[in-house]
């Protein structure tokens, strides 16, 4: 039987969460509540929360500011998702693989792909320039695609890795009683089980392409027009003056793409992280 919370429990929990919602949201409202500021408001000292003259000037002004702003916004979403396509592409058979088959050198593979994750992008950033200017890629989408593929595909494979040793082995091998190959079996048993695990696997690493842009575009990218969000963001920084508040208003509009992804996929993303949480 499940214990009980006793009533001060309870109100220590609700207490907990609450002041570890507003440590995690308190930075995306002083975000927009500075979106709304006028610009010469931003600075007052004594520092005031709120201001008597607030206004959606900077969310029609920074369109202006920055022409391109829309573009920028449009690729951040377009190197995110293919960024996630692709490495999924690789994830789904590696992981896998991980997970059912046993061959030479396995444990010391993962491994491998573990330490892969203890290096930063920054660290790597010469000899990736070298390698992207010898295949062409420079200035390209693909100056940012492929980087954030090979950051992010260990991070796949090991939480995919996880979720697939979940699945009954019995149910494959009925499969292959009944004469199923196993690629069919993949394709037509373990992934439709696996779909919750998935899109957790597929919203993790779209969050971490989303993130990762700035680094690789200031460095592979010097063309306007394939720049990402993190990028673009720069252009509201002047010779004398930084446009602050549209700067807020522009960052809040380019991480709803992220948003709505998580409001669209809330269901499946608290089906995938509990799964395997309680034993039948």
């Amino acid at each position: 039987m499940i214990n009980r919370y006793t009533l001060l429990q309870k109100i220590g929990i609700y207490i907990a969460i609450c002041f570890f919602l507003l440590f995690m949201l308190l930075p995306f409202l002083e975000m927009f509540m500075a979106s709304l500021r006028p610009l010469k408001h931003l600075f007052r000292s004594p520092y005031q929360f709120w201001s008597d003259n607030f206004s959606f000037d900077a969310y029609r002004n920074m369109w202006t500011t920055v022409p391109l702003l829309g573009r920028y916004i449009a690729n951040s979403f377009f190197i995110a998702a293919s960024v996630t396509l692709i490495t999924m592409a690789f994830v789904i058979p590696a992981a896998y693989a991980y997970a059912r088959l046993d061959f030479p050198f396995k444990s010391a593979s993962l491994a491998g792909f573990l330490a892969v994750n203890m290096f930063t992008g920054a660290v790597l950033l010469i000899p990736l320039y070298r390698v992207l200017r010898q295949l062409g890629l420079l200035n390209t989408y693909w100056a940012i695609i492929v980087p954030g593929v090979a950051f992010l595909i260990p991070m796949g494979i090991w939480l995919l890795r996880s979720y697939l040793e979940k699945i009954p082995i019995e149910l494959e091998e009925a499969a292959f009683v009944d004469g199923a190959s196993r690629i069919y079996t993949l394709r037509r048993v373990v992934l439709p089980l696996a779909m919750p695990g998935l899109i957790v696997v597929a919203t993790s690493i779209f969050i971490g392409a989303y993130a990762q842009q700035f680094l690789f575009a200031i460095t592979f990218n010097q063309e306007r027009a394939y720049q990402p969000l993190p990028a673009g963001l720069f252009e509201f920084i002047g010779y004398q003056s930084v446009a602050w508040n549209e700067m807020m208003a522009a960052a809040l509009v380019g991480v709803l793409p992220v948003m709505v992804v998580f409001l669209f996929l809330q269901k499946f993303l608290v089906a995938g992280l509990t799964a395997g949480a309680v034993k039948k």
